[in-house]
């Protein structure tokens, strides 16, 4: 047995975790859980209590949520080298934490129907919604990578952000970010995860019961 277990549903954000763990190379064992009842039974509450996918298991230690589940891995497996040089720190973290906390939520509360007015927008971390693509789109823009010329951790967390929200049409398709985007689809790695969990959706459905 790995001493990583990973949790997942092949539809989820278990995706970016999934494309994670193929970048660090480490084995791996895969626990793949439905919405309906195994991701929400006491076994996997005593992994995630939010009743979540992704989680990782990594000898006794638990991590969730993807930003986290990206910067432990590049830690916990340096010669991956996928954690930032010194000279990268700032923007590694800078961005893979705007992903996780202000664009999500924008992208969130925009596909609610959630706009928030003049006097929410100062609660907001995001602001609102075109600040905050605005902003996204410049940090994709600076360099071929997020934290610079080369690829990090960091790049699997907001390259997947990047990826999910313009195919579903939540982000515009600009230059800056469809360039990025071309540049991470070529990475082994993320075709390998890619090709995973999408053959767990496919045998999925041939093993769905007919309906009539």
């Amino acid at each position: 047995m790995a001493a990583l277990t990973f949790y997942t549903n092949p539809q989820s954000r278990g995706r970016i975790a999934r494309w994670m763990l193929e970048e660090v190379g480490a084995p791996y064992d895969t626990v793949v859980l439905d919405y309906a009842s195994s991701m929400k039974a006491d076994d996997y509450r005593a992994i995630n209590p939010m009743m979540k996918v992704p989680a990782i298991r990594h000898g006794d230690k638990v991590v969730t949520e993807g930003a986290a589940i990206c910067a432990y891995l590049a830690a916990a497996f340096p010669v991956a080298d996928l954690a930032p040089q010194p000279d990268e720190l700032a923007d590694y973290y800078r961005w893979l934490f705007f992903a996780a906390g202000p664009l999500e939520a924008a992208v969130t509360n925009r596909s609610m129907n959630f706009e928030p007015n003049s006097d929410q927008q100062r609660m907001a971390g995001y602001g609102h919604f075109d600040l905050a693509a605005t902003v996204f789109d410049g940090a994709v823009a600076r360099h071929p990578y997020i934290a610079g010329d080369r690829f990090t951790a960091a790049d699997v967390f907001v390259g997947s952000a990047a990826m999910w929200y313009t195919q579903f049409g939540l982000l515009p398709k600009t230059e800056a970010m469809t360039g990025y985007i071309a540049r991470l689809a070529e990475r082994p790695a993320y075709r390998r995860a890619a090709e995973i969990d999408d053959g767990l959706i496919a045998a999925a459905q041939a093993s769905a019961p007919a309906t009539a």
